[in-house]
């Protein structure tokens, strides 16, 4: 599969609208796309005990999208097969009153994958310049000095977050962002299906018709964060979230290119390790 098409080209000003939100190719039907993700999974498990053994990369895949585009869906699918020792999954909610008395990176510091491990962000602190730029009175409540809350607050955070994701790849940390591109008539479905299948109540909040009203200003929110924070070192993908079986193999495609380039490998035993692997070798076969 051919992923340039979903990387977001740093200095590109991006459209949204003119970003396909049912994009398939080069699959016609789910069955190959299936196979794909199969064999794309594979390839995981057998990169992630790499990473995990060399213990001098880690990877940081940040997942932001629409209410019912399908992250959790495909954080659970494209990384089942993951070593979870290897492997931590985050879910950012509203901060905590410990979280707002810290600046707004503070949480996900603490929340970063050390070396050798995988980290997943399930929303992340890009929801500093999404839901709180949409609802300017979350802003309010973070006691910044007055003197700060300028019109250009949004332009510093887009700075601040490509500095800090500058900090984190140059000490060993690769970043992939993903947009999970989904379609208002589609998020419109899945919304329904939430309220249809008694399965799925529980995942139905009221918020979420709050903010779908508020849709053409998330999507200006989303153009605006993606045109100013994907760079080389930490690049977004806006991926096609309108088939969930597209989302997840084009993910899959995504993370393993991202370890792959990495050049993974087992860590040579020094000559000591060596003599201490012959010597248990010899001990063993005593016993």
């Amino acid at each position: 599969m051919d992923t340039s098409r979903f990387r977001v080209r740093p200095g590109e000003m991006v459209r949204l609208r003119r970003r396909a939100t049912d994009d398939t190719r080069p699959f016609k039907h789910k069955r190959k796309a299936v196979d794909r993700l199969k064999r794309g999974l594979e390839r995981m498990v057998k990169l992630q005990e790499l990473l995990y053994a060399e213990h001098r990369w880690s990877l940081l895949l940040v997942f932001q999208a629409m209410d019912a585009a399908g992250k959790d869906s495909a954080i659970k699918h494209v990384m089942s097969g993951l070593n979870p020792q290897g492997t931590q999954v985050y879910s950012f909610k509203r901060p905590s009153d410990e979280e707002l008395d810290h600046d707004y990176l503070w949480r996900s510091v603490k929340a970063l994958p050390s070396r050798g491990r995988i980290g997943i962000f399930n929303r992340s602190y890009y929801e500093e310049v999404l839901v709180v730029k949409v609802h300017p009175e979350i802003l309010a409540a973070q006691q910044l000095p007055p003197p700060l809350v300028t019109p250009h607050i949004w332009a510093q955070r887009y700075e601040d977050i490509n500095a800090f994701e500058r900090y984190l790849s140059r000490n060993g940390t690769v970043i992939r962002k993903f947009f999970l591109h989904v379609s208002k008539e589609e998020q419109r479905r899945r919304l329904l299906e939430r309220l249809d299948e008694p399965a799925k109540n529980w995942k139905f909040q009221s918020s979420d018709l709050d903010e779908r009203d508020r849709w053409d200003e998330y999507q200006r929110a989303y153009e605006q964060m993606l045109s100013k924070t994907s760079t080389r070192h930490a690049p977004w993908f806006v991926v096609p979230a309108d088939h969930k079986w597209f989302t997840r193999v084009a993910i899959a495609e995504l993370v393993g290119e991202a370890l792959e380039g990495l050049d993974l490998a087992f860590p040579k035993p020094s000559k000591e390790q060596l003599a201490g692997l012959a010597k248990a070798r010899r001990r063993l076969a005593r016993s």
